[in-house]
């Protein structure tokens, strides 16, 4: 039956395109979780620069207005403090991203909120210890799962130690806010905390593997459309005529000598076969009308 050698035919296609699958499928992930967690650690690296830039501006722009009104006489304003900025910039900017996390962590801070726990504590205390470091990317387990964080040094500036310094040199606004038992003591150029994005782990890896499956769907539905295309040429090609030349060689074989000519254009296999059997069945029937004869 003709459906056999379509069947042995697709039988073959099905194991190589199973087999190129496979590899493919080993190489992709590992390459599409790697460039997950790049694009990942890149969307990190603009919050913390975007961080960065909200702390510039406070410091350079921001403060110097707001310590002109009357209210900062009276009160103390977090406004004007680069770290209060930049950690409420970027929960606005989660909203955009939920899964991403912010803190300018400090060893000895004056919000008790901005004080760093203890993996955060031993981030800052990399960058002490290594002053030559800019920036550091690891992962680390929490009670949810693993998480990846990207960090990056933050040193006392010198605008820093009009409040940081010792208590004397700070505003009373301030001290009466947060006493004067913490943030102080701070030095020029010093490193005293680090800003720290984290992102759960699963967050690349979903995003991997949603480019995997997609990319497998891909994959199947173009060797799905290749093989029904090679079906179809197999058969009109191939097959079908074969399957003509079988049925006339059959009768010709039972003694039905009235059959045509076996008829197949152009000059490929197919012709030569068709025209090699035509040869034949000419012979043939000259031969039997010469024992008739």
């Amino acid at each position: 039956m003709p459906l056999k050698l379509l069947a042995k035919f697709n039988l073959m296609l099905i194991i190589l395109f199973g087999l190129g699958l496979l590899l493919v499928s080993q190489l992709s992930r590992r390459f599409l979780e790697d460039n997950a967690r790049d694009e990942t650690i890149q969307q990190a690296k603009l919050m913390i620069s975007s961080a960065r830039s909200t702390r510039d501006y406070t410091e350079e722009e921001l403060d110097p207005l707001l310590e002109k009104t009357p209210a900062s006489a009276e009160r103390f304003l977090p406004q004007t403090i680069p770290f209060y900025a930049a950690t409420v910039t970027f929960n606005h900017l989660r909203k955009d991203y939920p899964d991403y996390t912010y803190k300018e962590a400090a060893l000895n801070p004056t919000n008790p909120r901005d004080r760093a726990d203890d993996w955060e504590a031993d981030i800052i205390n990399y960058f002490r210890n290594h002053p030559g470091q800019t920036q550091l990317i690891g992962e680390r387990q929490t009670a949810t799962g693993s998480s990846i964080y990207l960090s990056q040094p933050i040193a006392a500036a010198e605008g820093c130690l009009e409040c940081h310094s010792v208590p004397a040199a700070a505003p009373k606004t301030q001290l009466s806010t947060y006493g004067s038992a913490n943030g102080f003591g701070w030095k020029l150029n010093e490193i005293v905390g680090a800003q720290i994005v984290s992102v759960p782990t699963e967050v690349p890896l979903n995003i991997a593997h949603r480019a995997f499956s997609t990319l497998l769907l891909y994959l199947s539905c173009t060797f799905a459309a290749t093989l029904l295309v090679i079906d179809l040429g197999l058969y009109y090609i191939v097959i079908l005529p074969l399957r003509k030349l079988a049925v006339t060689a059959d009768l010709v074989s039972k003694g039905d000598l009235s059959q045509p000519e076996f008829v197949h254009g152009g000059k490929d296999e197919i012709s030569e076969v068709g025209a090699s059997f035509n040869r034949m069945y000419v012979s043939l029937v000259k031969a039997m009308k010469m024992l008739e004869d």
